[in-house]
């Protein structure tokens, strides 16, 4: 499966990406894995909206179309499927899985490591 998904902050600002791996990325962006980018910068740390597609063309054409959308327009859309502007994501916390990703380790081991290198 092909996930297009996007993310919110505090202030909603919003990011839309794809990935193959849903929850890997999303505790990615959690911890600010990718320390540097756009995502860490502006702490998106709520995943608001995703959906699935099982054609990865498919995925990456809806995620362009959704990017070229108008905010208004992508509002809509995550108030569609999440009208209370959870974290859709909370949940995965409780499972005991969301620790077991694999490289899903907090930054700072990460530097850590790759210090030690």
């Amino acid at each position: 499966m092909y996930f297009v998904y996007i993310m919110s902050n505090k202030s909603r600002r919003l990011y839309v990406g794809f990935t193959s791996e849903l929850p890997q990325r999303v505790f990615q962006h959690k911890t600010k894995w990718f320390e540097n980018s756009f995502t860490a910068r502006y702490n998106f740390d709520m995943l608001v909206y995703f959906e699935s597609h099982s054609d990865p063309n498919d995925g990456i054409q809806r995620e362009k179309e959704i990017k070229g959308w108008r905010r208004e327009k992508k509002l809509k859309l995550i108030l569609s499927m999440n009208p209370d502007w959870a974290d859709l994501s909370a949940a995965w916390r409780e499972d005991e899985r969301w620790e077991g990703l694999p490289d899903a380790k907090p930054l700072d081991v990460w530097r850590r490591r790759s210090r030690m290198k």
